[in-house]
């Protein structure tokens, strides 16, 4: 007897990240990041109450956006499926967002089995350097930038002042810039958005090739489950930046010397991504809004198989309106 094929779960996710899109791209450059949160939150909340899945958040909208849904260490699904852990970012830009600034997206994780995505504690934030398949394995977080960047040239077979590595545009990366263009790298300074950024440097039409710098920690966690899929590597360590965030990263008996891996991040074999694109960019196009129709483009990405499609999909507003109508009657 045939065995039956696995059901996608990336498949049920990219729904997910679509409603979550959609609703945050209603709130374009009005200025309000949190009235863009919190419609993508909801949008996204609606239909993981759905899915077949026994799920934990492990990386979450957190203390930090003092969020009441999508909270570290929600349980999520029917509570009967596959058992997972999760992570969301419902807007990965909330400030582009608000701005109207191209490389917002809504994010979605899934890995297989619990305690299988790293959890970086009240840590916010990470040191971090990303690669896409082609120069996997050949970058050193310890090494100096000079020379990470001529083992990415060799390994793509490209020269270094070909390169072209995203940072995060914040004073805390300033030693990153200075060291990149010394050694006669190109930089593109990032404004928020870096899982998309991690992501980017693992595109089959390589829009970029390194990503440097400090930016989130939950962040680290989602760009390594897209790398997982994709064959890509990230190295991170834990930046604290305080003393008071010193203390208590001690306190939780967290390492802050450790040079985190991806699969330290995220260290299942089976991991499901899904990201759809909310105000534009170089990765995922912007939501576009035509009358009762509005279309959007996303990625659905699964380790275990390798693949990874990308979706545009149109959405018939009358109908769903129709539909809702219904179930309420």
């Amino acid at each position: 007897m045939t065995k039956p094929a696995e059901r996608n779960l990336g498949l049920d996710l990219v729904r997910v990240t679509e409603t979550a899109a959609m609703g945050a791209a209603k709130w374009l450059g009005r200025g309000d990041k949190e009235a863009a949160d919190q419609a993508a939150v909801d949008g996204m909340r609606l239909h993981l109450s759905t899915l077949d899945i026994d799920g934990l958040v492990i990386i979450g909208e957190g203390e930090k956006d003092h969020a009441p849904m999508l909270f570290n260490g929600e349980r999520l699904g029917s509570g009967t499926g596959i058992v997972v852990d999760v992570a969301v970012d419902p807007v990965d830009g909330t400030t582009l967002t608000a701005s109207g600034i191209p490389g917002a997206i809504a994010v979605i994780a899934l890995s297989e089995g619990r305690g299988s995505m790293y959890a970086p504690g009240s840590l916010v934030y990470m040191d971090k350097i990303a690669v896409g398949p082609e120069a996997a394995g050949s970058v050193d977080l310890e090494a100096p930038v000079e020379h990470n960047l001529a083992q990415v040239a060799k390994a793509k077979d490209k020269d270094v002042s070909d390169l072209r590595v995203l940072i995060l545009d914040r004073p805390r990366n300033q030693s990153y810039v200075d060291a990149v263009r010394a050694a006669g790298g190109r930089i593109s300074l990032l404004r928020d958005g870096d899982v998309a950024g991690a992501i980017a440097t693992a595109q089959e039409d390589a829009v970029a090739d390194v990503l440097l710098g400090i930016g989130g920690s939950p962040e680290a966690v989602l760009a390594a489950a897209a790398l997982r899929c994709m064959g890509g590597e990230i190295q991170c360590r834990l930046w604290p930046r305080n003393d008071e965030e010193r203390s208590a990263a001690s306190a939780e008996g967290l390492d802050l010397d450790e040079v985190i891996s991806t699969n330290d991040l995220v260290n299942s074999e089976n991991v499901f991504f899904a990201a759809t694109g909310v105000t534009g960019g170089e990765y995922l196009r912007a939501v576009q809004f035509r009358g009762d129709q509005v279309v959007t483009h996303s990625v659905i990405m699964r380790s275990k198989t390798g693949s990874i499609r990308d979706m545009t999909a149109y959405h018939d507003l009358a109908r769903l309106r129709a539909i809702s109508a219904q179930t309420l009657d």
